[in-house]
């Protein structure tokens, strides 16, 4: 059976990821689709809408035949970490394809410019360096020094999110030498930054679902822009926890854990660089709420994204030594499954004997930093429920074994 790869959060699940997923399949000519999803924290550091295994089994009731997770140390990073952990699994699990999403929708634009970064590599990164010392964050620096060192060539957009991920896909794919084709379809209808549903459309960006659910605490306005299933897990993680993750649940632990920090036990947290302990400790004095304390908190060099990854470190105590210590490792530590369909599970027993890490499906058999790093991750993401909801998704972590999905009778199977 052939294999094609997605990166995905899927948060939550959308008719654009349906359209993803359905166009991955038709143009690869796969068999099976295998996603690394992030687990509870996502690349832009906020919370996952609800947890991994509800997103899980929105991906296997819409199509998805494997879903693994990405684990905390790659999935809570810039897009070039975030991209080298998820291709790295996926090349594990035996995918010949990789598909993504992205504003541009040629593949040729990525891969020549993936080859003209590696080819002056060292002149992009002094520009970078450079326009970093006039006061631009890392993704703005890096934008503006492509422009200038590539002047005249006809190169990829690096300004666009899903651009820069799929170009770190690639590079990815060239360095490692991993036997497997990139290819990519251009995003329809929504921007990944449009934070209004559109009127005109039934594909939405996941940032205005997410609003809309937040805002209205309702599925009224967003449910003709989700599958079927979608909605249905949506609703019942409503009505089993109580709400649906955002940011502002995690504010009052957010400034308990500042409060107990001093400012040199903090400036060991992963992110926290150049000073930044000193305008953190001074902005959680005066803000009252997590979208006021952003504000405060953010300056020209610093993005949004940047700081809310930096907060979520905070939050799950990860130290420079940690990710240091995970990252340094050549392949992905394990691969953790989170579901499969019946096709998903005979492709892996396929492919089981020839995996070079361990395959993991009971968490209390395996021990690695990284998945003790996962499992508290998983431990404050169920902070904001309360008794017994928080220990029911905290022992999930523990208890739950890979979700089994039947797509013939459109069933979950119990082990």
């Amino acid at each position: 059976m052939k294999a094609v790869g997605l990166v995905v959060e899927y948060n939550p699940f959308h008719n654009g990821h349906l359209y993803h997923l359905k166009e991955a399949k038709a143009q690869t000519e796969s068999d099976v689709a295998v996603a690394v999803m992030s687990g509870s924290f996502l690349q832009r550091g906020e919370p996952a809408i609800v947890s991994k295994w509800a997103r899980t089994k929105m991906a296997l009731m819409s199509g998805v035949d494997i879903v693994v997770e990405l684990p905390y140390a790659f999935a809570v990073q810039k897009a070039e970490t975030f991209a080298k952990g998820a291709v790295s699994i996926l090349n594990e699990l035996g995918c010949r394809s990789l598909l993504f999403g992205s504003e541009h929708g040629d593949i040729q634009a990525f891969t020549t410019t993936a080859a003209y970064t590696m080819k002056h590599e060292e002149t992009l990164n002094q520009e970078v360096k450079k326009q970093i010392s006039m006061g631009l964050s890392y993704p703005a620096a890096m934008a503006k020094a492509f422009q200038a060192v590539a002047e005249g060539e006809r190169m990829l957009d690096l300004s666009k999110p899903n651009n820069i991920l799929g170009f770190h896909y690639v590079k990815t794919i060239i360095c490692e030498r991993f036997q497997m084709e990139p290819e990519t379809v251009k995003r329809r209808s929504s921007d990944y930054h449009d934070s209004f549903l559109p009127k005109t459309s039934q594909i939405a960006s996941a940032t205005s679902i997410r609003k809309s659910l937040l805002e209205k605490e309702s599925l009224r306005d967003s449910r003709c822009f989700l599958p079927e299933a979608s909605a249905d897990e949506l609703n019942e993680y409503a009505r089993i926890f109580g709400l649906w993750h955002s940011p502002e649940d995690y504010f009052p632990f957010l400034k308990y854990s500042l409060y107990m920090m001093d400012t040199d036990e903090l400036s060991q947290i992963y992110e926290v660089e150049e000073g930044l302990e000193h305008r953190v400790k001074k902005a959680i004095r005066k803000a009252g709420s997590f979208l006021e304390y952003m504000e405060l908190l953010k300056t020209k060099r610093y993005t949004w994204t940047r700081l809310q990854r930096m907060n979520t470190h905070i939050l799950t105590k990860t130290t420079k030594v940690d990710i240091r210590r995970i990252l340094g490792e050549r392949r992905p530590p394990y691969l953790r499954l989170l579901g499969m369909t019946k096709k998903g599970q005979a492709y892996l027993a396929d492919k089981k004997k020839s995996l070079s890490v361990p395959l993991i499906t009971k968490i209390g058999s395996f021990s690695h930093p990284s998945l003790r790093l996962d499992i508290k991750a998983g431990q404050v993401y169920s902070a904001p429920l309360k008794e017994p909801e928080q220990t029911m998704l905290t022992e999930q972590e523990y208890s739950l074994s890979p979700i089994r999905y039947d797509e013939d009778s459109r069933t979950f199977l119990r082990k």
